[in-house]
């Protein structure tokens, strides 16, 4: 084995704290890993790593080395995006974590377009809308719509996501159609409630150059966004989407926009990478094909 790919081995391991795991993300015998970080090691003269029974961790000597590392493989990142748009063309395997709305809505209906421009790229989707360790799980990018937390994680913006209030049509026969915040209090929502803290997140509304936040009554909530949507086409109250996931039912009359002078602010959304600054040339090739789409969607320009 190279000398390079024993320093992506070893950075892999220094970030996952384990041989096991890092053996299941590159697709390699544990032993394999094991003896090149041994091999490492001893061509170093120095020990990277500490080993127990229970966990593996880096060694002061090892971290040095490990910052070395990821500065060499941000270099040669560089180097090798310098030139695919000549001499290469980007190849591998992508592994992006989104929600199942965004999926659906944003990335699915477009791949024909991407697979056409990248036939040497395979795209897996994980959909989970919850946060996730990147590095854990093998992944290579993870979009989010919402503000972000503090992390040590890189997030590129690449759209800002305009929101819309609206419900079924039937519905809107049944209750009437709301003409001002006042009117809410007699209307049933579907509330959304956050899979990654387990809070009932409130309506928002823009009144008088300010934000307002309300907390309609309700029978239902959901927190996925797939089931959020369909529950507001099936009537069970008035929903809050990003515009782009509900545009196609806006059109078609499934779903009736309200109250559109009171609209709340956009949602930002953002593309994450782990901390190592090492991209591959297919994560780089799809998360700069996915931005071009949001800067295409007029509903993600804020």
């Amino acid at each position: 084995m190279g000398h390079l790919e024993a320093i992506k081995i070893f950075t892999r391991v220094a970030e996952t704290n384990s041989f096991s795991k890092t053996a299941d993300l590159l697709d390699l015998p544990r032993g394999t890993v094991s003896r090149t970080i041994q091999t490492l090691e001893e061509q170093l003269g120095v020990r990277l790593l500490s080993r127990s029974t229970r966990q593996v961790s880096v060694t002061d000597a090892g971290r040095i080395y490990y910052e070395c590392c990821v500065k060499l493989l941000a270099d040669l990142s560089e180097a090798e995006a310098a030139l695919s748009s000549t001499q290469s063309v980007p190849s591998g395997t992508v592994r992006v974590d989104t929600s199942g709305t965004i999926a659906k809505a944003l990335i699915v209906p477009s791949l024909h377009e991407f697979f056409g421009k990248y036939p040497n790229i395979e795209v897996r989707l994980g959909l989970a809308d919850r946060n996730i360790d990147l590095i854990q799980e093998g992944v290579d990018c993870v979009i989010r719509a919402g503000a972000l937390e503090e992390s040590s994680l890189v997030a590129r913006r690449i759209g800002e996501a305009r929101i819309v209030t609206c419900a079924s049509r039937d519905y809107l026969r049944t209750r009437g159609v709301p003409e001002s915040l006042e009117d809410l209090k007699n209307h049933w929502a579907v509330n959304y409630v956050s899979a990654r803290t387990g809070k009932l997140l409130p309506f928002e509304f823009g009144a008088n150059g300010k934000q307002v936040k309300l907390t309609l009554p309700s029978k239902l909530s959901a927190n996925e966004g797939t089931a959020y949507i369909d529950a507001g086409v099936r009537g069970f109250g008035i929903i809050q989407p990003s515009r782009y996931l509900v545009t196609e039912l806006l059109k078609d009359g499934v779903l009736q926009e309200i109250l559109p002078t009171f609209r709340c602010s956009p949602i930002p959304l953002s593309i994450v990478y782990p901390h190592r600054s090492f991209i591959n040339s297919a994560t780089r090739a799809f998360t700069d094909w996915i931005t071009k789409i949001c800067h295409r969607n007029p509903d993600l320009r804020g």
